[in-house]
Order: C-alpha cells, then structure tokens, then sequence
C-alpha cells in the first residue's frame, strides 16, 4: 500500500506491506478479541508490521460483518457531529489503498448513491450539506440532479426526485473480512475459534468454541424498550442510524445498566449457545465473525514456531482461568456488541449496546444488477444492487438487547418499505434475510483507545462498521504499536472513570 497522507494528522503513516519487520515487533505478541471487520484489520496492519498476532472469536450469532450490507458514502451523514464525519470520511478513504494492497476483488466497487425523496424540496439540505463537504472531500464526485431516477435503479417509483453522488461505493463486509483475515495468516497471523476471556489482571484464556459458558451475575448495557427506524446517521443526517425516539434519550448511565445473566465473548447472555427466543434453526448463512467456510491454515507460511502457553495464571480457580492461557503483550478487544461484556472483568462497564438490524436479501432473476447505483431514502430502507442479480434491501433499527434473530414484524417493516420506494420489486424473489447486532455507544461517537497500559479497545461503530472498520482496525493497531494515530482521537476515548 506504501505511504499515506491523513490530512487531519498532517503526517504520513506507512501502512502494513510496505513495512519491513522490526526486531521490536517481532518479538510483540498480540491477541485480538474479535474477527469481524475492526479485528481483521487489526490482525492484517499488525502481522504485516512482524507482530506475532492470534485472532480469537467464538462465532456466535449476530455479529454485524456478516450482516451488513456495505454502504460507503459518508458525506451525506453528521452533518452537526465533525467526530462521527471526520472517522466515516477517513474510512471510505482508506479503502481505495485497501484494495490496491490486498489485491484481490472483495466486492468494492463506486457505484454511486441515489439519495431520493418524493418531494424535491426535501433534497435541498443534503444539496447544502454536500455542497460545503465537497471542496474538503472531492472524492465524493460532482453530485447531479436525476431527472427520472429509475433510468438508472429500474425498480424506484417514478414518483420520485433523486441527486446523485457518483463517489458512494458499495463493499461485501463478509468478502472484506475475509480477504484481510486471510493476508493476516498469509503474514504469520493464528486465528483460533473459541470463547476468549479476561481476567482482572489483563491475562488472556481461550476456552474451546462449544464449551457452555457459566451462568454468573454480570451487567450489561442493555436499553429497556425497543425502537425502529430507517438505518443510517443521527436524526439530522440524510439517514437515520438511531431511532427517532430513543429509549436512552436523558438516561443517566448507571439507571441504563441492569443486573442480567452474563457471559463471555460468544455467547448470548444466559450463557446457551442460543439465547432465550432464539429459533434453533441454523441461520440462512453461517453468521460467524472468523474466515469462511474452509479453516485457516493456523499459521503462514512465514510464521515463527507456535510458542508455548507459558506464564503462570492467577490461583483463584475462576472458570475464566480453566482455559488456554494466551500470552500478549496487548490485547485488542474488537467484539462489537459483546465488548462491554469482554472488558467487565477489569472492573469497567462501557456503555455499548447491541442495536438489531434486520435485512432482506432479494433476486431479479435475469436482471444485472451488479453496477445500480446504491438508493438512500431520506427515510425508509436502503436499496443496494450486487452481482449476481442481488438487491438488499434494509434494515430495521431495533434496541432490543442481544436478541439475534429474523421477526415477522421487522420484515414486514422492511419490505413494506422497501416497496414504496421501489414498487418495481414486487416480483422479486426473497432469497435470504440476514440480522446482525450493531455495536452503539449510547453516549456518542465509536469507542477507539486504550482501556488500560494493555489492553486497547476498538467498537461502537453503529451503522458504520464497514464504512469505518477496516480503518478503526488499522488505528488500533498503530496504538497497540504505541506509534501516533492518524489524527486525534480524544472525541473517542473510553469513558474511564
């Protein structure tokens, strides 16, 4: 990828291939808790740097990678929050040099954005909003009016207006994943399944995928109520990210968390591989947060001999420390929604909780639709085509607590939508719905920095992990390497009281 400029930092940080292996780095060891799309960029930047990295995630139900559709158009978002922009900004950016690196086709491609409204007077504030963005964000393009947008989305109404934002790209979060995961071994990267686990003192153990996880009293950041609405950017934004009405709307932190059955990393909170109301059906596509169907070789080609699981665990006989102990020097806690539960141990609640998301996959057999613009509703779902005659339609916005599973309802909400802002998809045959749990940060932007001396965390990105993720990967890598992040990260600093 060779060197790149951030205009915020002023300075150029050399990204993974063009690094040599330092003798300090090689003899670094870091553990990622976590293998969607924060973790994988972690585990990529760090082994290509000559970091001694394991990767370990259980593979639960819910995970947001695999879910997510893949929408990478910041500029239309945030319009009144410069900290959320400057990170969604700076991750589209990051993606071109992402590509060019891995070398290999995981499904980004600048199809452009159709932002539509059925009364054109409603498109003038984002035509502002784009207009004052665009000289510090050209990327976007030169956004133009769309007379009769189905010439370019066949399906939409014809009773709608449209702009159109030629820089907004489409990407397949499971194919990211993966193609970063895979480089991450290929450099000498391991990725383990299983449950990991910390202890007070910041030891890492890893017990084995299937193992029932212990039934204790734990606390998690979990909102009473439930709310819906159309995905996408803060109530000022052209999208809607959070419901319009939020339960945690003047909530003090501690009266939103409540005592609940708690579990480690990889499982839902009672500790069943299924949580309670979960259909014990399989999903329609493994939701797994770790590399596809095949296992990873456990090591690249170039790795160093596996090392032995030295170091002497605490004596307290906790079912944490029944584990494989892992050593790191530090450990990245990437594990979305479940990250509050991951970082209990060491006496600290972060406020993140899951917000559900629920997502239909459509086919128009015979129809390419692998190069339509991506469409973006001032309110409603989104419509994004992929190879292969694919449309997703999505998603719902539900804070339900960790409840990873398709509803009656939340379809119904999705293509009722869906097809008032596209009638033409009525015949559309439904192939696949997919959930996820989206990890938000009640208080505000994404969650990036250190917890503790050793122990970095890397979440909270809401509607944006695949907007933002492989970036905030890269970020808490260059943490963990104790090197200067690309700009400032105070406005996502852990609440550390």
């Amino acid at each position: 990828m060779g060197a790149r400029e951030y205009p915020d930092g002023k300075r150029t940080i050399r990204s993974s291939p063009g690094m040599s292996p330092s003798c300090d780095h090689g003899c670094m060891r870091v553990v990622v808790i976590g293998s969607g799309i924060v973790g994988a960029g972690a585990a990529y930047h760090l082994s290509g740097r000559g970091v001694d990295v394991t990767v370990v995630d259980r593979g639960c139900p819910g995970q947001a990678t695999q879910a997510g559709a893949g929408i990478v158009c910041p500029w239309v978002d945030h319009p009144e929050d410069d900290d959320w922009y400057r990170l969604t900004r700076e991750g589209a950016r990051h993606y071109p040099g992402l590509v060019e690196a891995l070398g290999e086709d995981f499904g980004y491609a600048k199809v452009g954005a159709l932002l539509v409204a059925e009364d054109p007077v409603d498109l003038e504030p984002v035509r502002a909003l784009l207009r004052r963005r665009h000289a510090d964000a050209p990327e976007m393009g030169e956004v133009t009016d769309v007379l009769t947008p189905s010439d370019l989305f066949p399906p939409l109404s014809d009773e709608l207006s449209a702009l159109l934002v030629p820089g907004a790209a489409r990407v397949d979060g499971c194919s990211v994943r993966d193609a970063l995961l895979r480089a991450a071994v290929a450099q000498g990267a391991e990725v383990r399944r299983g449950t990991a686990v910390l202890t007070p003192d910041g030891q890492v153990f890893v017990h084995p995928a299937d193992e029932d996880t212990p039934a204790g009293t734990g606390r998690q950041w979990n909102p009473p109520g439930a709310a819906t609405g159309a995905a996408g950017g803060g109530t000022a934004s052209w999208r809607q990210a959070a419901p319009l009405t939020s339960p945690l709307a003047g909530t003090p932190v501690e009266e939103a968390i409540e005592p609940v059955a708690g579990a480690p990393f990889g499982g839902p909170p009672d500790g069943s591989p299924e949580g309670p109301g979960l259909p014990s059906a399989e999903p329609a596509e493994e939701p797994a947060e770790e590399p596809a169907e095949e296992e990873p070789p456990s090591r690249g080609p170039a790795a160093r001999a596996p090392r032995p699981a030295t170091g002497t665990p605490p004596a307290s006989g906790t079912w944490a420390e029944e584990g494989v102990p892992l050593e790191a020097d530090v450990v990245i806690v990437a594990a979305g929604a479940w990250t509050g539960e991951v970082c209990r141990p060491l006496g600290v609640e972060l406020p993140v909780f899951p917000r559900r998301g629920q997502i239909l996959h459509a086919t128009l057999d015979g129809v390419d639709t692998a190069f339509w613009p991506m469409v973006l509703p001032r309110s409603g779902p989104y419509l994004l085509g992929f190879p292969d005659s694919r449309i997703v339609i999505g998603a719902t916005v539900e804070d339900v607590g960790f409840a990873p599973r398709v509803t009656m309802g939340g379809l119904e909400e999705v293509i009722e939508a869906g097809l008032r802002v596209a009638p033409g998809l009525f015949g559309a045959t439904v192939s696949e719905t997919r959930v996820g749990l989206r990890p938000v940060n009640a208080p505000g932007p994404a969650l990036i920095g250190p917890l503790t001396p050793r122990v970095i965390v890397a979440t909270g990105l809401s509607a944006y992990g695949l907007t933002a993720g492989p970036l905030t990967g890269e970020i808490a890598a260059i943490l963990a390497l104790g090197e200067r992040p690309p700009f400032d990260l105070t406005p996502y600093a852990l609440p550390i009281r």
